[in-house]
């Protein structure tokens, strides 16, 4: 059941203001209605895809090795589990950056769980031994294969030759001493029967972690969690082995973070993300956004004051701008000009009280993430927003002053500059 607000009353009955016992006293969750949003056990795990499927976005540059292992390290501080360190059998340079991950992770002793892309032929697995022999670091082969029918039929493909490429590329792997991550691309695309024997087939074989992958951003929440029970109850659960279910999610529908909730609350073990959710086309699920909702959500408890930090490296390093509005991280995410809104913020703040004055106009507590509201002052601002910008750096609200840049932003189209009002306060001490 939803928190209720203290003192609830219908309207019109009684006039005493809500008395505030604890915060929660004063938000009435809808979410928890039903129940915690919350209840599994374990708290998920998330695969950071950046560096690997991030970088198969047409428009992103794929950046030297130094900014790929700060990121690493962001990765690391924002306790993300495992990441994809590239696909060494798409070449020299490919191979030699996830060799510099690979020794990064040991020389700097990270927590972080390696894993590397590989199709399902031995010349692209063989190449992830080679970085685990150099490295001595235990890595994941990732290896995907196809598994829709509009994609047997484009490549001519039968099930046979599917099982036939499933066990040898498993087998391989296993062989070869590495975890085995069996991958079915365009999974929530194909049929039951043809899921069913490729995994089963996986399985059987060595794999111990399967993905699910709505490879064309084609599901809805409602189908992600279909497809996974399916997976945890008719696939995996008969072999009677311990293996994880990870849900992989693109964007293309918009519905990325929906989609990965969804999946891990029907079962999945480990969703899949990139920051900014660059990847093919619209993306990959946004892996910021996952962290913020999973931390709303209660489902994990870490320190994430650094979000915005991972983001502006991933932009920077692959040239992908973040826009204003973009949730959390964006400028104006927890910014406001406009009157009422700021007015609210204001007399929060006035309260001496920082998380109310987070949550009032904003469904996501900035303080949790390192960031902070800002009042700022443009055409639809009121006179408090001026007085609050003044005082909170010292300046003297003298009632003339706030009269003209009150008149002044009133006759723009657009926010003030903070050096457009210093700039009409005059000299210090003027």
């Amino acid at each position: 059941m939803g928190t209720r607000l203290a003192g609830r009353r219908p309207i019109g009955q009684g006039t005493s203001k809500p008395h505030m016992s604890s915060k929660s006293d004063l938000i009435y969750d809808w979410n928890r209605e039903d129940g915690p949003e919350w209840t599994a056990v374990a708290p998920p795990r998330l695969d950071d895809e950046t560096l690997r499927d991030g970088l198969q976005s047409p428009s992103v540059l794929d950046p030297p090795i130094e900014k790929k292992v700060r990121i690493l390290h962001l990765m690391e501080a924002l306790g993300i589990d495992s990441v994809n360190l590239g696909l060494p059998g798409a070449g020299p340079r490919a191979k030699e950056d996830v060799l510099r991950l690979a020794h990064e992770i040991a020389s700097a002793k990270l927590r972080i769980r390696p894993n590397c892309a590989a199709r399902t032929v031995e010349s692209d697995i063989h190449p992830i031994a080679d970085v685990v022999e150099a490295t001595g670091v235990e890595i994941e082969a990732a290896t995907f294969l196809g598994s829709s029918p509009i994609r047997q039929y484009a490549e001519d493909w039968t099930l046979d030759f599917l099982l036939r490429t499933t066990e040898q590329a498993v087998k391989y792997v296993v062989r070869l001493g590495l975890p085995c991550m069996y991958v079915t691309e365009d999974t929530t695309r194909a049929r039951p029967e043809v899921i069913k024997e490729l995994y089963t087939t996986a399985i059987e074989c060595g794999a111990r972690a399967i993905v699910v992958c709505d490879t064309v951003g084609h599901a809805t929440p409602r189908g992600a969690q279909a497809l996974v029970r399916f997976v945890r109850e008719e696939v995996v659960k008969p072999t009677g082995a311990k293996v994880r279910i990870d849900w992989h999610g693109h964007s293309d529908r918009g519905l990325g973070v929906a989609n990965s909730l969804a999946a891990l609350a029907a079962g999945a073990d480990q969703v899949h993300g990139a920051a900014l959710g660059v990847g093919e086309r619209v993306g990959n699920t946004p892996m910021d956004q996952l962290l913020v909702n999973l931390k709303l959500i209660g489902a994990i408890e870490r320190d994430l004051t650094r979000l915005k930090e991972y983001c502006e490296a991933v932009s920077e390093a692959v040239g992908v701008p973040i826009p204003p509005n973009y949730p959390v991280v964006g400028s104006d995410a927890f910014r406001t000009a406009t009157g009422v809104h700021a007015a609210a913020v204001i007399k929060a703040f006035k309260k001496h009280d920082v998380e109310l004055a987070n949550q009032v106009y904003s469904g996501v507590p900035s303080h949790w993430f390192g960031l902070e509201q800002k009042i700022e002052i443009g055409p639809l601002s009121g006179k408090s927003n001026v007085i609050h910008w003044l005082e909170k750096r010292g300046i003297p609200a003298r009632p003339e002053l706030v009269e003209k840049i009150f008149a002044h932003a009133k006759h723009t189209d657009r926010l003030l500059t903070d050096a457009e009002i210093l700039e009409l306060c005059g000299p210090p001490g003027s």
